[in-house]
């Protein structure tokens, strides 16, 4: 609720911030001492170099300074500013952590040229594949049809066999049903 923990809790991050921004100002005067020596045609090119410098500084320094001031102010509470430091050491990982992974993928954007390579090479791939697996169909296919071709003229073989007078041989033709009988089975 809103009880006394809770105001209580307020007053300690309202100290918290009031350290951040004295941190804050203290660095920004020592930074300010070098912009006017610019060359006025590169000057760009030196912000944009300062103003890295400033959030490297920033990330690591500010939350260690603050931290130590932080442990002092919050000694008075008890378990409630132990509490409330423990909130805050935890919010300021998780929102490090956060920026840290949103810089990253900010750096690793492809280029309309690499996406257009890497599409290219997975149509390229899955034509391959495609390639593949239907030689692989033709190969079971012919092979499937040589053997059926290969049965029908070994029973056309046996079928066809004359005796000596040109009577079909009614005794081969009996064994080859007799035989394509008991593979049925």
């Amino acid at each position: 609720g809103r009880g006394f923990a809770f105001r209580r809790k307020q007053k300690i991050e309202r100290q918290y911030r009031k350290l951040l921004k004295k941190g804050r100002k203290v660095h920004s005067q020592e930074d300010n001492q070098f912009t006017d020596t610019y060359p006025e045609h590169l000057k760009h090119l030196y912000l944009a170099e300062e103003e890295m410098l400033k959030k490297r500084r920033r990330a690591p320094g500010d939350s260690v300074l603050s931290e130590e001031k932080l442990n002092k102010a919050v000694d008075g509470y008890g378990i409630y500013g132990y509490v409330c430091l423990v909130i805050v050491r935890i919010w300021s990982t998780c929102t490090f952590s956060h920026r840290s992974v949103m810089t990253e993928g900010k750096f690793k954007k492809k280029t309309s040229n690499q996406k257009a390579k890497e599409e290219y090479e997975k149509i390229k791939a899955e034509r391959a594949r495609k390639r593949e697996e239907a030689e692989k169909r033709k190969q079971q296919r012919e092979a499937a049809q040589r053997l059926y071709k290969q049965k029908k003229m070994e029973a056309y073989k046996i079928l066809s066999k004359k005796t000596k007078r040109g009577q079909p041989n009614l005794n081969l033709q009996m064994e080859f049903l007799l035989q394509k009988i008991q593979q049925n089975t």
